[in-house]
């Protein structure tokens, strides 16, 4: 099963590095939320759909398997 790292590097689908600080806890929901940092902003996303598989029907030209994939980072 996968699971988030905190301090780890993620590019999305779409091109873009993240970088995940914190997994959080929805306070009405306990839902677990990932925290993370794209250019200079903070920013929230539910865990699940943090892991989840790209549309391909949507998106038939990504080659990414999933939403957001770790990546190393210098």
């Amino acid at each position: 099963m996968r699971e988030v790292k905190i301090n780890t590097y993620y590019k999305h689908f779409k091109g873009d590095i993240v970088k995940v600080l914190y997994i959080a806890k929805d306070s009405e929901t306990l839902d677990k939320k990932v925290v993370y940092e794209h250019n200079n902003e903070i920013w929230v996303r539910d865990y699940e759909m943090f892991l989840s598989k790209v549309d391909h029907v949507k998106y038939p030209d990504v080659k990414q398997e999933y939403r957001f994939e770790e990546v190393s980072h210098e």
